[in-house]
């Protein structure tokens, strides 16, 4: 689960409210990219697809954003059986990735069966059978998941804050789910092309450190120069 870019923030370089860069209960209009029903049409054509013709579909933020982490993995030697969760796995691509590059302690979950399923069948095709992959809703799985060294998300709390129904609760559920769910000390890698650097900073503020932000291309417009993406990295504190 994943999201395209809104409305960009020329003096920021991310999309967010035009009218208050500053966190609110209402930071972006609500859109389809944000429910579950949008999702789960999605992925059901590229599993279609993938069926079809072995096309994995889209890799969302470009290969780049799953790089960029992986370097950060590296510098920061985390274990090859360091247990790592990704948050709205979408078709599995990075798992993959994640897979390739040695770590042997993986789960990715989604909240949409079709994005499960097509997971599942990326991963068989790549011989990778030791992933576990569940259909699971991040927000309503408070309990269900300990443990993690690592967690990464790359879109998913974007959708969440466009989620048409109740984005106020969802981003609070989001924070308890997440801290719950990561060891003390844990990481957490974010890849948000919704919010700018001082929103994420201040969304996870409580229960984490800031740990670093990681490159992504910048771009220039009107005499500004600005990111269309922001990649965070956090420590879990208790």
């Amino acid at each position: 689960m994943d999201v395209a870019t809104e409305n960009v923030d020329v003096e920021s370089g991310n999309t967010s409210d035009p009218e208050d860069d500053n966190c609110s209960d209402n930071d972006f209009e609500p859109s389809k990219l944000g429910t579950k029903e949008y999702w789960e049409d999605a992925y059901q054509k590229e599993l279609e697809t993938f069926t079809d013709i072995g096309d994995v579909g889209e890799i969302w933020f470009g290969e780049e954003s799953m790089s960029r982490v992986l370097r950060w993995m590296d510098k920061a030697n985390i274990p090859e059986n360091a247990a790592i969760l990704d948050i709205g796995t979408g078709n599995g691509a990075f798992l993959v990735e994640l897979a390739k590059h040695g770590y042997r302690n993986l789960t990715g979950i989604d909240y949409s069966s079709a994005s499960v399923e097509l997971a599942r069948k990326i991963l068989e095709a790549e011989d990778l059978t030791d992933v576990t992959v569940k259909e699971m809703d991040f927000l309503n799985c408070y309990g269900e998941l300990k443990g993690f060294d690592v967690c990464i998300d790359k879109g998913t709390f974007d959708a969440i804050s466009l989620n048409p129904d109740n984005s106020k609760e969802g981003k609070k559920l989001y924070l308890q789910v997440l801290k719950d769910a990561l060891k003390d000390k844990g990481f957490f890698a974010v890849t948000s092309c919704n919010w700018t650097k001082e929103q994420l900073l201040d969304r996870f503020s409580e229960g984490f450190d800031f740990v670093q932000e990681l490159p992504t291309p910048s771009f220039q417009f009107g005499g500004k120069t600005g990111n269309s993406v922001t990649a965070l990295i956090f420590k879990r504190v208790h």
